[in-house]
This record gives structure tokens, sequence and C-alpha cells, in this order.
């Protein structure tokens, strides 16, 4: 059995390798490489086929990160051997592709995740054109706290059928802190809870396109920055429950819009879905290789903006859309994903941009 000091989590070590690996001194600091499994109802436990064990050079036995405890391994049918033979489906990738994600990535570990957008808005005879590009480093100090930054670059289009051009910009830089308050483990997955804080800095291209360049009044060419407003705090709290092939989520975030140079957006009121199978793989021999078919939801509503100091009439909006998507584990930390988002309700004022698409593909990295 194999006890992380810091946090006491126990994990069951279980295999062939299991003996000749842990052969000599066990009270060292080392990497553990394997298939890690969650296996039991409510007694549930986790479980680790260790693959490669390295040790850590310039580590100390006192203060060794784990500890091993010798236990005695029987190659008959034991209760846990009987409880792995059931257990033939993968475990999670980190987080769905839209919607927030409770769970966190490995303790001490985290996620690098680029992704690109590709956004088709218009306004009358004024079409956009939007390609996003969103950089995203998470990382695990404890086991219930995960901090995140990201950063957007944005390149627009725009045509009104008169003139036409693009700007390019960065947008606002956001840190995320979530907080996992809740979670219960269960065969094949588990069901659990988070609220994550954030806050929006105002770091991102603010000047908008002339009249003369678009022909749209002052609020509908300030949607054309990468930029919906100043520092903003961002508050959501998300949940998701899987069991069998299938995993449910959702969340709930709200967001407070503040003015930069006389503009922001409304304040904004956001619930989006999850809902996922696992198609592949039917039988699942080793990580690696699980495909994910996903739908997401996403309801916004959004409050009027403002424009130098006065509220813009027109600008509220709310808006329900579906996004199909495909997100599928190349290796056990490597995860490629692709969704579609399209509009079914837009109930949108005068003078807000009407989404028409919205494509992701993106890549996460686990380290």
């Amino acid at each position: 059995m194999l006890i992380v000091a810091d946090t006491g989590q126990r994990f069951t070590l279980e295999g062939d390798k299991v003996e000749s690996l842990f052969a000599d001194d066990l009270n060292k600091r080392v990497e553990v490489s394997g298939n890690w499994k969650t296996i039991g109802g409510t007694s549930a436990r986790e479980v680790i086929a260790p693959i490669t064990v390295k040790e850590i050079s310039g580590s100390s036995k006192p203060n060794a990160a784990i500890r091993f405890v010798q236990v005695s391994f029987d190659t008959n049918d034991t209760p846990l051997r009987s409880e792995l033979a059931e257990v033939d489906l993968p475990s999670k990738p980190v987080a769905p592709i839209r919607v927030t994600s409770p769970g966190l990535t490995v303790y001490r570990g985290g996620a690098f995740t680029p992704r690109v957008y590709f956004i088709k808005q218009h306004l009358g005879n004024l079409d956009v054109n939007r390609q996003v590009l969103n950089l995203s480093m998470s990382y695990t100090p404890s086991p219930k706290i995960q901090l995140e930054a990201e950063v957007p670059i944005t390149r627009s289009e725009f045509d009104d059928g008169i003139s036409s051009g693009s700007e390019v910009g960065l947008g606002n830089f956001t840190v995320w802190s979530k907080y996992r308050f809740f979670r219960t483990v269960k065969t094949y997955g588990d069901r659990q809870a988070a609220i994550r804080f954030g806050l929006e800095l105002p770091t991102g291209k603010k000047d908008a396109p002339t009249q003369a360049r678009v022909n749209a009044p002052a609020f509908v060419r300030q949607q054309l920055t990468p930029i919906n407003g100043g520092l903003s705090p961002h508050v959501d709290l998300a949940f998701s429950q899987a069991g069998g092939r299938f995993i449910f989520g959702g969340n709930a975030e709200g967001i407070l819009r503040s003015e930069r140079d006389g503009f922001r957006m409304g304040h904004e009121v956001r619930v989006n879905t999850d809902t996922e199978y696992v198609l592949l793989p039917r039988k699942y021999d080793a990580p690696g290789g699980e495909l994910f078919v996903i739908l997401e939801t996403s309801f916004v509503h959004r409050g009027k903006g403002r424009l130098d100091g006065t509220s813009a009439i027109g600008s509220n909006a709310t808006e329900y859309y579906l996004a199909p998507g495909l997100q599928y584990a190349a290796a056990p930390r490597f995860v490629v994903e692709g969704s579609f988002q399209f509009p079914l309700i837009r109930n949108t004022g005068p003078l807000v941009l009407r989404t028409d698409r919205n494509i992701l593909f993106g890549v996460r990295y686990l380290f």
C-alpha cells in the first residue's frame, strides 16, 4: 500500500510487477507510473497497477513524500481482485470542453490547454469573423485547490458591405482559484462539487475601429475589440456525477463587469450543462484511447451595457446554445477535443452582435 505523507491518501498496489518493483528499500522518495483506478461502492478505494518506479535523486528518507506499507500479495481471487475484474472503464479526463469541471488535476501537477475558437457573428449588414487563441495553464498545489491563469489573443475580421478590415489584440488576462469542497467516490467515477473565483484584469486591447472604418453605432464597434469591459470578478459553482459510461455535470457562473474607458457589456449569468458518454473502448485494458461523445448546453443572460457613463438601451440579451463535441484521450496525459456550438434561442437587443456559430478545437496536456 502506498500512502501520501502530505495528505494521507492511500493507494492499493496490485499487479504482477509489485513485488519485483518494490523489492528493495521502501522508505524513499519515488515517482510511480501506472494504471490508476477507483473501485468499490460506498467503501471505494484507489488502486494503482504500477508499471515503472523511479527514485527521485536528492531526496532523503526522513522527508520522503510517500511511504510504503508492506502487505501480503495473494494470487487467488480475493474480494479486491474480484472487484478489479468488473472494472473495464477508463478514468475520466480532467474536464469537459466548455463547461466548468469541479475536478482537479493530479496533486502537484497541472494542465496546459491551448484552444482555438472560430466564431461567426452578424448584426444587420455587418459580418464579423473572429479567431481566438486561448492559452490556459493550471496547477494543483493541494488535493482541494487548483490555480489557473488564461489569456486570449483575438483576431477580428469585419465587413459592413461598404468597407472591411481586421483587428488583432490581446484580451483580458484572467486568474482563477478553484476549491473542491465535496467529493464522494464510487465505482468508475465520482460525485464532486467545487466553487471557483476568477478575476478578469483590464489588460486587453481597448481601441475600437472608428466610424469611418465601420458604419455602426459606437457600442457595436466596441464589441469588435477583444474585451467586454474592465476589471471583472467571476464566481462559478460546478457539480458533476459519473456512473457507468455516463457523466453528467453543470455549472452556474456570475460575472460583474466594470467599465473601461466608459465601455462595458452587461453583467452576466451563465448556466451550463454537460452530458457525456464513453463510446470507446468497449473493454478497457490500459489508459489512453478513450473517446467521449459530449453534448453541452449554455444559457446566457446579459443585462444592459454602458457607454460613456450612460446605459446602452438595446444591449441586453438572453441566449441558449447547444454544443455537441468529441473528446479523445490519445494518451493518459494528452487529450484532443472539438466542439461545435450553435444557437437555439437568441433574444438579443439591436446593439448586440448575434453569434451564428462557435467552433472549438483544443488539446490538453497533463503534467
